[in-house]
Order: C-alpha cells, then sequence, then structure tokens
C-alpha cells in the first residue's frame, strides 16, 4: 500500500536525520511510528477481510489464503524485524549491499553458464569479497587492489579507514 510505503520512507528520513550517536530513535517516536504501522495493517486487513473457509467433504487442510491476507499475516508476525532499523542504527533500512554481493556471483554465472572448477568459484568470492569489504569500509578500490599486490592487503579493524 501506499500509506505503508510513506510510512516506512517517514522512518527512514527521522533514522536519517536522528544523531547517529544516539543508536535509534526517541521512545516517543518509535510507539508513534509502530501505531501507525499496526493502524495500516488494521485498514488493511479490513479492505482485504479473510474469505470464508471452503466446504471440503471432511479433508484437513488449510483454507486458502490471498496473496494481501499472507502479507498482512508476515508484517504482523515480523512487525519488529521490520522497523528494527529505527531502533538499532546497525541495522540498515535496505539488505541492497548483502544483494549486491550475490549479483555478481550470478551475473558470471549467467556470462559463462557456470564457473570452471570450485577452485574458480572459491578464488572469485574471494576477490569479490576483499572488495566489498574495502568498499564497505569506505576505502578505495582501487587502493585496497595495489596495496595487496604490494604484500600490504586491507584487513579491517573496527576503527579503520584509508582513502
Amino acid at each position: 500500500s501506499d500509506e505503508m510505503h510513506d510510512l516506512l520512507l517517514e522512518i527512514y528520513a527521522a533514522v536519517d536525520g536522528a544523531p547517529e550517536s544516539a543508536g535509534s530513535l526517541t521512545p516517543v517516536e518509535i510507539e508513534e511510528f509502530q501505531r501507525r504501522f499496526d493502524l495500516i495493517l488494521d485498514n488493511g486487513k479490513a479492505e482485504n477481510p479473510s474469505s470464508p473457509l471452503p466446504v471440503q467433504g471432511g479433508r484437513r487442510s488449510r483454507k486458502r489464503r490471498t496473496p494481501a491476507e499472507n502479507l498482512i499475516d508476515r508484517c504482523q508476525r515480523y512487525r519488529v524485524e521490520i522497523l528494527r532499523f529505527m531502533t538499532d542504527f546497525r541495522v540498515p533500512f535496505t539488505n541492497n549491499l548483502a544483494e549486491r554481493d550475490i549479483r555478481m556471483v550470478k551475473v558470471q554465472q549467467k556470462i559463462s553458464g557456470t564457473f570452471r572448477s570450485v577452485e574458480g568459484a572459491s578464488n572469485f568470492c574471494r576477490v569479490r569479497g576483499y572488495i566489498s569489504t574495502a568498499r564497505k569500509n569506505g576505502g578505495s578500490v582501487i587502493t585496497a587492489i595495489r596495496r595487496a599486490f604490494e604484500g600490504e592487503p586491507f584487513i579491517p579493524t573496527a576503527a579503520y579507514r584509508y582513502t
């Protein structure tokens, strides 16, 4: 729903505007956003009521549910996880970085069909992981690769940043 989309973007903007040292939004903000999240789900349930149970001759089976019902149910069940980015600033708003890391492997498989050996796949993943780690730690990929060839590979630490 557009309402849920707008709410999540509003929460993201609030998180982005909050001081990073806070670690989370204020309890008042969290409570208000959770209330609005629940209200949107309640409205979604009202707009998509459960379909009546189908009459089946004694067979035990789960009732069939619409995709909207499944989505609403999942959002209610995983509410804490969905909204965790506002209660713990270490959790990213999206999982795009993780998806991006996997995407290169899938592109490589699509281009060449598969890897020629397990060792080749392992080497590809090691190089991509090294590049990804350097990038995620704010470093220059070219500098990280150059330093690896010079025998001084990038090894991340908690407070390590280089350019």
